[in-house]
């Protein structure tokens, strides 16, 4: 699946791991038109986000200082349209209820898979923006 826009969308990665960063970059890059920003917490995420044009959020759970969880009240605080989607390896009922009472767009189980991921993500952008032109091929 990829999307066709005339501009990248703006997806910032948060999480702890400069790994996981990486493998999340790897799997998204080569299947969808977005420019991504890394950050390794979830305060960052929500100072990068205060300061550059951010269009989705894909969160880790557990991070040091704040979780995911609680990054992505804050974000929607900022901008209540904007996706955030929640990466974790321990994704259960309570959790996922949590999430959804804050808006999660989603909560994703790692280990993560390409093609979920990039469906996830390419759903949520097309949910939030609404974007006419917004076109997904296979």
């Amino acid at each position: 699946m990829v999307i066709e826009t005339p501009q990248p969308f703006q997806l910032l990665i948060a999480d702890d791991s400069r790994g996981f960063r990486e493998i999340l970059r790897e799997l998204l890059e080569p299947r969808l038109l977005v420019c991504i920003h890394e950050v390794e917490s979830g305060e960052k995420a929500v100072e990068y986000s205060q300061e550059y044009h951010i269009d989705i959020v894909l969160l880790d759970m557990h991070m040091h200082v704040m979780t995911g969880l609680e990054a992505m009240k804050l974000l929607k605080d900022l901008n209540a349209n904007r996706p955030c989607i929640l990466i974790t390896s321990d994704a259960n009922d309570a959790l996922r209820r949590d999430a959804e009472k804050a808006d999660a767009y989603s909560v994703l189980s790692k280990p993560v898979h390409r093609q979920e991921l990039c469906t996830t993500v390419s759903n949520a952008l097309e949910h939030a923006y609404n974007d006419p032109g917004l076109g997904v091929s296979a």
